[in-house]
Order: C-alpha cells, then structure tokens, then sequence
C-alpha cells in the first residue's frame, strides 16, 4: 500500500518509445490533429520532447499526420457553418496551420454569393430600405468573417440578379 499525504498526488509515468507512439496513434485515430497540436497533446506525456518532435515528424512525412487534410477539414467545416474568408483564415491560425496550404481554395470561392446566402437566411430576399437595417445586416456578415466588397454585392443584391 501506497502511503501519501492528502496533499500528494501519484506521479504519472511519462512515456517513451513504442507507448508513446501507440499514444499517437491513438490520438490520430479519433480526429485529426495539426503538427503543434500534436507535438503540444504528446508533449504533456511525454519524457523527451527532442523524442516527440523526432516522432511527429516521422507521422508528417508517413501521412498519418497532415496539416493540409486538417486546413481542407476546417474549411470545409467554417463553409457549412456560414463563415467567410477572415474567419476561416483566424481559425487556421488558432491551430498553428498556415493558410497557405488552402490559399487556391479560399480565392476560387464565390465569398459574395456565400455573402448572399447567409444573408438571405438571416434577413430574407428584401434589399434594406433604411441604413439601419443595412448597417445591421453589415455588422452581422463582418462578424462572419466576409470581406466589405462580398457585403455590399450581398446586401444590394436583389432578387433578379
């Protein structure tokens, strides 16, 4: 029997070698993780860092970990949830991924007719007769991450175009 104070906690053993890699491939069975993500999640279980930088790598260039199948996922996910150029980009850089890897795809997007749809969810078909409805509508697609050009084809939009 174990005799500690009520102040004391057990130490946990820190990992090495083949446990510490079961431990990310347990990780990269559930979701996909960027590169910090990875190297911070092993980094807290782990006995040598230089050991978990050497292993993250190895699982980068095998495949197993991909920043760009994590930047296409975010992307995808911020589209289906209303979300424009600026939000997307901020949530790749909340995950240490460089927006480059989705550079192509954020520029061949139509981001004033995702403008416009989000818009007409919100809002309805109606162009805004007053500035306060227009500077509502603004306000609500500048929180969503669009751009003012894609706001204001958006907003002035009307129903024929």
């Amino acid at each position: 029997m174990i005799n500690m104070t009520a102040n004391e906690k057990p130490q946990r053993q820190l990992l090495t070698g083949s446990r510490l890699r079961s431990y990310a491939f347990a990780l990269l069975t559930k979701r996909e993780y960027s590169k910090a993500e990875l190297l911070a999640k092993l980094g807290l279980h782990a006995a040598d860092l230089q050991e978990v930088e050497h292993l993250v790598e190895e699982l980068s260039e095998n495949h197993y970990q991909s920043d760009q199948r994590v930047a296409e996922l975010i992307v995808n996910s911020q589209i289906r949830r209303g979300k424009g150029p600026n939000r997307i980009k901020q949530a790749l850089k909340d995950k240490q991924i460089d927006t480059l890897l989705i550079a192509e795809d954020l520029q061949e997007m139509d981001w004033a007719e995702q403008a416009y749809q989000l818009k007409v969810k919100k809002f309805g078909t109606a162009v805004a007769p007053d500035m306060k409805t227009k500077a509502k509508q603004i306000r609500f697609l500048q929180y969503r991450g669009f751009d003012m050009e894609a706001i204001m084809k958006a907003i002035c939009r009307t129903t024929e175009e």
